[in-house]
């Protein structure tokens, strides 16, 4: 069976932008550590975020809650940051225009830019892939409920990182 009964968000955290992936639905029950993750890459510095929701099932108010924070966090920052989402899809496109959120973040119609990052992801160094893998697995540690939403993630990132070591 290949979908996943968890949503899960795949991130290429050091890439600019940084890119999300949305797998599944994006609702209250799992947004925390998509708020988490968001509030950590702008701490951390970034100001461009890129939202693929290719594979995304659907969203509720409380995840476009989050999205619309995060524009308006990004509008303050100096110099401005910016939310881009892509690749919405009929009904996501229309649930983003019927709040009128379009007003707030970028609806890019450029399909290269999520896969240009998940590409660069791959071909990462050693040491950002360890770096990467340890963010998601202290999501992991920090709430038990974050190690269905993160296991294809973490799967993915260690076996690049013993592909690595032995190379």
């Amino acid at each position: 069976m290949s979908d996943s009964p968890q949503p899960t968000f795949l991130v290429s955290a050091y890439s600019d932008p940084v890119v999300v992936k949305i797998n599944g639905k994006a609702n209250y029950l799992n947004c925390n550590s998509f708020r988490e993750f968001i509030e950590t890459i702008l701490a951390s510095g970034s100001r461009r975020i890129f939202i693929d929701f290719e594979a995304c099932k659907g969203m509720d108010s409380t995840f476009l809650g989050i999205l619309a924070g995060t524009a308006i966090e990004l509008r303050k920052l100096s110099p401005a940051g910016e939310l881009v989402v892509g690749k919405l899809g009929e009904r996501n496109y229309e649930l983003i225009c019927n709040l009128g959120l379009q007003n707030l973040l970028t609806v890019s119609e450029d399909e290269t830019e999520a896969a240009e990052s998940f590409a660069a992801l791959q071909n990462q160094e050693v040491s950002d892939a360890k770096n990467i893998l340890k963010a998601h697995e202290n999501l992991t540690e920090a709430d038990q409920e974050n190690v269905a939403k993160f296991q294809d993630v973490i799967a993915f990132l260690r076996n690049q990182v013993e592909k690595q070591d032995k190379e």
